[in-house]
């Protein structure tokens, strides 16, 4: 491992920050929470994660270089609680709180089974449905946003398209940011000489100021529990915990460190299940493995944790400053919308991606029933109207909010019953076996 200085390490913590911020500090703003609060929970949750998974006589360079963004996949679930104002957000983050507990089962399950055997019920083909329908569902908030002032958002849009086929170095690595500054920019501007209204009503409602106290305790609130929430959270841990094993399976085979093996899965596992529930506590969207950190980490080969680590730093020191969250909240809505339309279609485009990466064969009539049946329930049950609710103890939901979670269920449930073949026994991801033994250590 390269011996990196004191210099350095900062450097590249610095470079972390920007590539996990434009995609991070997006949740909140389209959600109306607290930045503060989000950074706070993202910075800790890192840090979390690399004090769980660290084992002794390992350093801290040797570590998993990974960095715990806010998860888009959990944004969705948020949504789904609180779209009818039944429920305070609160609820949600107590699902959030529930989900990062599920992290830990998993993990004791991968100590004592290994991955191959506990993702068996959890393969390609019922995860990438659900990573579809996660972006699919989110469409509709991308397009609100952005119909508050439809060129700025067009403008946004087409400058984080052009960094990302064209930038080069640490811009290719940070499109989303760079979009966001040039609309937000080009916003102001326009607003300044021409008298363009760049704020929709409903933003210019939310903002009252700049704040410009340096330093102030962000917002936290704690969270309440309540089944229905708790059950429309859940299936969204399906995709995070896809995620986090992709992430890994691509730092140990860009890294040539077996981290399946050192520290383990299990440890990872539980590094971002405590981190989930760490930001649930205290009300910030809960996070995952970013890839966008990923992708930087496999650019620079630099595979030291420790920049990683001071990035997580970073980010709980920002989260203590009101001034510096309140600049954030003056990005025009058409802005975010516009930047929405890259971010929530990746995620349904890694959906697909994921079906491709794992050769699923929809020509298999099993892989075929699963993933028609999960898209056209999870989609169909979101968007349908006049539906009936289901009542659950003192309350009743609306069917609609439990689309992918009733999509996962009956993904699973066909995978497990439908007659199997040789096509369909793809797992979560082609892993070999051999990046894989010593899970169990």
């Amino acid at each position: 491992m390269e011996n990196l200085g004191s210099g350095k390490i900062f450097i590249l913590g610095f470079q972390h920050l920007f590539a996990m911020f434009g995609a991070t500090i997006l949740v909140p703003l389209i959600l109306g929470t607290s930045v503060q609060v989000t950074l706070v929970g993202v910075g800790v949750g890192t840090l979390l994660f690399h004090l769980i998974q660290k084992k002794k006589g390992r350093t801290w360079a040797m570590g998993v270089p990974i960095f715990l963004g806010s998860s888009f996949a959990f944004m969705a679930g948020i949504q789904a609680v609180i779209g009818d104002g039944a429920f305070h957000i609160s609820y949600a983050m107590g699902g959030i709180v529930a989900t990062g507990a599920f992290y830990l089962i998993v993990a004791l399950l991968v100590k004592k089974f290994g991955v191959q055997k506990v993702m068996s019920y959890m393969p390609t083909v019922v995860t990438a449905p659900t990573v579809i329908l996660i972006g699919t569902t989110l469409a509709t908030h991308a397009i609100s946003l952005s119909v508050s002032n439809l060129p700025l958002a067009i403008i946004t849009l087409a400058a984080i398209i052009i960094t990302s086929i064209y930038g080069k170095g640490l811009p290719k690595i940070i499109p989303i940011l760079i979009g966001i500054g040039i609309g937000t920019a080009i916003a102001f501007f326009s607003n300044f000489i021409f008298d363009w209204n760049v704020h929709s009503s409903a933003q210019a409602g939310r903002l009252t100021g700049l704040d410009t106290n340096a330093v102030g305790i962000p917002g936290f609130f704690l969270p309440s529990f309540h089944i229905i929430a708790i059950l429309i959270m859940f299936p969204f841990v399906f995709a995070t915990i896809a995620e986090h094993i992709a992430d890994l399976v691509i730092l140990s085979r860009q890294s040539g460190n077996n981290y399946m093996k050192e520290p383990g899965m299990h440890r990872t596992l539980v590094g971002d299940g405590v981190a989930t529930m760490f930001q649930g506590l205290i009300g910030s969207p809960a996070a995952t493995t970013y890839s966008e950190n990923v992708g930087l980490v496999t650019l620079t080969k630099t595979f030291d944790a420790r920049p990683l680590i001071i990035a997580g730093g970073m980010a709980t020191v920002l989260g203590f400053s009101p001034f510096f969250a309140s600049l954030i909240y003056w990005i025009p809505d058409a802005v975010i919308g516009g930047a929405s339309f890259i971010l929530y279609g990746m995620i349904a485009a890694v959906g697909i991606r994921n079906l491709v990466d794992d050769k699923i064969n929809l020509g298999n009539m099993k892989n075929c029933i699963i993933v028609g049946v999960m898209l056209i329930l999870g989609i169909g049950l979101r968007f349908a109207t006049g539906l009936p609710s289901i009542p659950i103890g003192d309350a009743s939901i609306p069917i609609g909010r439990l689309g992918i979670a009733m999509a996962v269920v009956v993904g699973i449930i066909l995978n497990i019953v439908l007659k199997d073949s040789e096509a369909s026994k793809e797992g979560i991801l082609n892993v070999s076996k051999d990046s894989i033994d010593g899970t169990n250590s």
